[in-house]
């Protein structure tokens, strides 16, 4: 069974993190714990506890266990499990594992929501679009055609869309195929150059940086909380994060740290990735000795200010799509009708 392949659904693992925590802050022991869940279990939830439960057999740790499982349990979750392993703190660990978890499922279905309304526009707009192009244009054009009018560009133009799709539709059907299968494979194998493209588009770049700014900062505080070193934290840190310029800023974050200065002293020289009012937190939590509470602070902060942003966003986003799709829409319509007002004065007129 190849482990490194197996998926789960955020809902399923916070399930299982959650089941696990609730069981052994019980005084269930893990080996118990792994044989109640299989009772119940499914799928690939079964064929991740069923390795769990042999692998703890055998005397391996819960997080050797875990590693097994990259796409299910990040290496941030690993070293969590860890180094709580190692403190004899792992009923407390994982409910904060969980805790953490369920925050990021919301926050994930927060900017998951936000950009629902305007692919359902867009959608909606597409639909709209073919079926005037197949069923509206056809029957007009006709009667253009037999009265033989003298039509403007955007009505043959919508003419000439309309024959297309309707006389070339295998052929059509096979170029967006090949476009599709051509955008795949882009995405596949120039997937850095892509997704570096769009994180440079003014509102998905500021978007991307709060949400690497969020997940760093959380998955700092559940490092060091759980015990971790700080440099070792910032390591871990760097592989949760999307923009390239915001790793190479932890990257530098934990050389300088490992030099012997303070981390507030390296976020200082980057004040366009950290804003003055982490710095400050991450500088109080220094002082006070309570870093990985500064931490928290500082994702639930960037969690709040992240969904304000998409939501704002959205708010604004919603009338110009619609003014937008009207402009079009009653474009094509007076496209349309514009000839045909014209021969009726014609008409009229003899």
């Amino acid at each position: 069974m190849k482990t490194e392949y197996i998926r789960l659904s955020n809902n399923d693992t916070l399930t299982m993190i959650g089941t696990f925590s609730t069981m052994i802050n019980a005084g269930i022991p893990i080996l118990e714990t792994v044989d109640s869940l299989l009772e119940d279990a499914k799928g690939n939830t079964k064929k991740i506890l069923t390795s769990i439960g042999e692998d703890l057999i055998q005397g391996k740790p819960l997080h050797a266990c875990f590693s097994k499982f990259p796409l299910v349990f990040d290496k941030v979750s690993v070293n969590i499990i860890k180094a709580s392993e190692e403190a004899g703190t792992l009923n407390i660990v994982l409910k904060d594992l969980k805790d953490q978890i369920q925050k990021d499922m919301e926050f994930t279905d927060g900017v998951k929501s936000a950009l629902m309304y305007p692919f359902i526009v867009l959608i909606v707009f597409l639909a709209v679009l073919l079926v005037i192009l197949v069923v509206v244009i056809p029957k007009i054009s006709t009667v253009f055609l037999q009265l033989r009018a003298d039509l403007p560009l955007p009505t043959r133009a919508l003419i000439f869309a309309s024959n297309t799709i309707l006389h070339n539709s295998i052929l059509l059907l096979i170029i967006l195929l090949g476009i599709g299968f051509g955008i795949y494979f882009l995405f596949r194998f120039q997937r850095k150059f892509i997704l570096h493209f769009l994180y440079t588009l003014p509102l998905i770049s500021t978007i991307i940086k709060g949400v690497d700014l969020t997940r760093f900062f959380r998955s700092m505080y559940l490092l060091l909380n759980s015990g971790v070193i700080i440099t070792s934290a910032l390591e871990l840190a760097k592989d949760v994060v999307i923009r390239q310029d915001i790793a190479k800023s932890i990257e530098y974050a934990q050389e300088s740290v490992l030099t012997g200065r303070r981390l507030s002293e390296a976020l200082k020289e980057r004040k366009d990735i950290f804003s003055g009012t982490m710095i400050k937190i991450v500088e109080a939590g220094e002082r006070t000795g309570s870093l990985d509470k500064s931490m928290g602070d500082i994702s639930s902060y960037m969690d709040y200010q992240v969904t304000r942003m998409l939501k704002t966003s959205t708010t604004l986003l919603e009338p110009i799509m619609l003014i937008f799709m009207s402009v079009l829409v009653g474009g094509m319509m007076i496209s349309i009708i514009a000839p045909i007002y014209g021969l009726i004065s014609n008409i009229g007129g003899s």
